[in-house]
């Protein structure tokens, strides 16, 4: 039997949950999975993120919007840890994020690819995707760029209605 968490952990777990993605400001942490732990230790807030990349330009500013966030909510004491095993995967976006982000014109990840016998092989040849548009759900879709506006996103177009969107990628 596991004990119920504080009241103090469930507040700070509530507060961080719902602190914004910097670059997708229609989802929170909570949403995309990112927020591993939150715990006291001592009247400290111990908060473990993982980020989308390993290499993402946002965690900088995730950690300072958490640590602000929890301060303006009365946590005195916060650390911010970063945590990269297991890695973040886009299965770990809720449903809710997975509906946030279509309401706001995204086109969302599938399964995100498995290999049980180790690594993910990495292959040279372009990656081929069903993508639905998320204007119109036509299927007929182009990729333009493998990378979008961050790195997390590709930018398609569909080839039904004509609009450019982003493709949040599986990974």
């Amino acid at each position: 039997m596991t004990a119920c968490p504080s009241d103090f952990v469930t507040a700070a777990r509530d507060v961080v949950g719902g602190v914004l993605d910097p670059e997708m400001p229609q989802v929170t942490l909570a949403d995309l999975g990112i927020v591993r732990e939150v715990a006291e230790h001592g009247g400290r807030v111990d908060v473990t993120i993982t980020p989308t990349y390993s290499g993402c330009p946002a965690m900088g500013a995730i950690r300072a919007d958490i640590e602000c966030t929890l301060h303006a909510a009365g946590f005195g004491d916060v650390t911010i840890r970063t945590a990269l095993s297991p890695a973040w995967t886009t299965d770990w976006i809720t449903e809710t994020g997975r509906e946030k982000l279509r309401a706001a014109g995204y086109s969302t990840p599938g399964a995100a690819p498995r290999c049980t016998d180790g690594p993910i092989p990495i292959t040279l040849a372009p990656r081929r995707r069903t993508v639905a548009c998320p204007v119109c759900g036509s299927t007929a879709t182009r990729l333009d760029s493998e990378f979008g506006a961050t790195p997390c996103k590709a930018l398609y177009r569909c080839l039904d209605c004509r609009e450019p969107f982003d493709h949040v990628k599986e990974i």
